[in-house]
């Protein structure tokens, strides 16, 4: 999008629902222009009717006039910026708001490509770059092009021969304003992708300060990070200096300005043709002037800088999802739980190697099913097809007949429970977790799910039973206990689909066997799918998978198996030796 589209943009959607307030700060801009010019133009009869003429009826009332005047600048600019905080602050809000959602709502995959330094930087820090552009850019728009024109309206009244000269100056600075601004638009893109880039930085060291300290890298990160936080300091030294450096160009242009009126202004003095109170006038109104023009000579960078900010931001919020509803997009009713796979094919990106050719499964509902291959054969993949996670290229999934291409994202996915071997929790209490499964489940039902994930046993040792913090991720909890929240939460939603992503590995055999019973009472009935790399927690399946480099090469149960899939005897030989 060019830069005037950005704007119109960020217009329609974000400021035109505030422009009541936005009318009212430029009314208070009005009175403050008028309340600057007035302070300029008062000069003039004070010093001719009090100074030159001495005329002691006006002693009171023009100081009187001078004071009202600079107490309406005051509460014009006050009232002004006020308002116009709580616009800015309204737009950020809705710009957050708006990417918050375009994110949580995003597909996996893209989620997958970035990293979550990436939106975290842009939900913060690029934002305020808009929320600048919203209040401070409009807001001296308004304020200073009105003072501006009423100071220029008391200078050519007071002489116009003077206002030429002086008007001089406005295109001069806005030149620099528009050179300065090129270059901070720029710097201002380089500046936000360094800062995500340490935000990325930072919360994978976080993350990571355990492996960091086992292999003795701090030092190696403290040269990553000085390197980053440099690389950051270089470009926002950058980004200063090209602020600044308006700072002398307009303070030379001044001088020389001033300099060339004072010797124009004594030339007309001599001649009779300027009177002192009009000088000193029209000298105070070009001073106040200066600050405008200023100001509005660095309006610039901050439009700038907020439109920059909006090219990161606005391409998030507009992003087309690939996983969405069809218009007549009906309920899923589950009946028996059945699920087919029919010729279904997938890859994660264009130009990828095929992760699944035309798979093809038949999942009796009520039982469990067993998907066994080696690792990066495809099995993740179709169970992350089946909540639609990702979809298919090519093919169709049906549950109890019902292709889940045509129902809605939500009934689909309320009827699937998810348990993996990454188990994701939040930095909350115990319980908070449990219940994100289910929001309005009872204390009694919370129990049940705790009592039979076999949760209970370490929960009753903790200080706060159920009102635990357990820290980021569950990080004050071991990776068995992690597991029986998981289960736990699964066991509250009551779903007739689970899906088990090899659940029980990387635990010891008496957490296992536990972990085993939980997920024992959590399928029993239940349609259920499940991954594992020991062929000792799925031997009773109902049924088993073999899947090789996306391909599925043989069904059946275990006994079977062994008889007619060569890669299922080697797979079952090996742990029995191991074993």
């Amino acid at each position: 999008m060019t830069s005037f589209q950005i704007l119109k943009r960020l217009y329609k959607d974000y400021t035109n629902k505030y422009l009541k307030n936005i009318l009212i700060s430029l009314l208070f801009s009005l009175l403050l222009a008028g309340s600057t010019s007035s302070i300029a133009y008062l000069l003039d009869p004070a010093i001719n009717e009090l100074f030159v003429k001495q005329t002691g009826s006006l002693i009171y009332i023009i100081p009187g006039f001078i004071i009202l005047a600079f107490a309406l600048k005051g509460i014009s600019l006050y009232l002004a910026k006020i308002i116009m905080i709580y616009v800015a602050e309204e737009v950020r809000r809705d710009i957050q708001t708006d990417m918050f959602s375009s994110l949580i709502n995003a597909d996996t995959q893209l989620i997958d490509q970035e990293h979550s330094g990436k939106f975290v930087t842009d939900l913060s820090n690029n934002i305020n770059m808009i929320t600048a552009l919203v209040s401070t850019a409009i807001l001296n728009l308004f304020k200073d092009s009105l003072t501006l024109i009423g100071l220029l309206s008391v200078m050519f009244y007071q002489n116009w021969k003077l206002s030429l000269i002086a008007i001089i100056m406005i295109p001069l600075a806005s030149l620099t304003a528009k050179s300065l601004g090129k270059r901070i638009g720029k710097v201002s893109t380089h500046q936000m992708q360094k800062t995500a880039l340490l935000t990325t930085y930072l919360i994978e060291i976080f993350k990571n300060h355990r492996l960091m300290k086992i292999f003795q890298k701090e030092k190696y990160e403290k040269e990553r990070a000085n390197e980053f936080i440099q690389q950051l300091k270089e470009i926002n030294k950058k980004m200063n200096i090209i602020f600044v450096r308006a700072s002398p160009i307009m303070e030379a242009l001044t001088g020389i300005m001033i300099a060339i009126l004072i010797f124009v202004s004594a030339k007309l003095v001599v001649k009779n043709e300027l009177e002192v109170g009009n000088f000193f006038s029209f000298l105070a109104a070009m001073m106040l002037a200066y600050q405008p023009v200023r100001s509005l000579a660095t309006l610039n960078i901050t439009i700038q800088q907020g439109i920059a900010g909006a090219r990161r931001i606005l391409p998030i919020i507009d992003k087309e999802h690939e996983i969405k509803e069809k218009v007549d997009a009906k309920e899923l009713v589950v009946s028996k739980g059945q699920i087919n796979f029919e010729n279904v094919k997938f890859k994660y990106l264009r130009g990828d190697n095929q992760i699944l050719n035309s798979i093809n499964l038949n999942i009796q509902g009520g039982q469990m099913t067993a998907l066994v291959g080696h690792s990066g054969a495809g099995k993740s993949t179709i169970l992350n097809l089946i909540p639609r996670f990702y979809d298919s290229d090519f093919g169709d999934i049906k549950i109890d007949n019902q292709s889940i291409y045509g129902l809605t994202i939500h009934s689909l996915r309320k009827n699937i429970s998810l348990v993996s071997q990454d188990t994701t929790l939040f930095d909350d209490t115990i319980k908070n977790n449990i219940l994100y499964a289910n929001s309005e489940a009872s204390d009694r039902e919370i129990e049940e799910a705790v009592k039979h994930s076999f949760a209970n046993e370490f929960i009753d040792r903790l200080p706060n039973k159920l009102e635990t913090i357990i820290g980021e991720n569950g990080v004050r909890l071991s990776g068995g206990e992690k597991q029986r929240l998981s289960i736990a939460r699964a066991i509250l939603k009551k779903t007739p689909i689970i899906l088990l992503d090899e659940a029980t590995s990387s635990l010891d055999a008496e957490t296992e066997s536990k972990i085993q019973k939980a997920i024992n009472f959590l399928t029993k009935g239940r349609t259920t799918i499940v991954i594992a790399h020991r062929l000792s927690t799925i031997l009773s399946s109902d049924k088993i998978y073999v899947i090789d480099q996306g391909t599925m090469i043989g069904e059946g149960k275990h006994e079977e198996l062994l008889n007619t899939s060569n890669v299922y005897k080697n797979f079952y030989e090996k742990q029995i030796k191991r074993s």
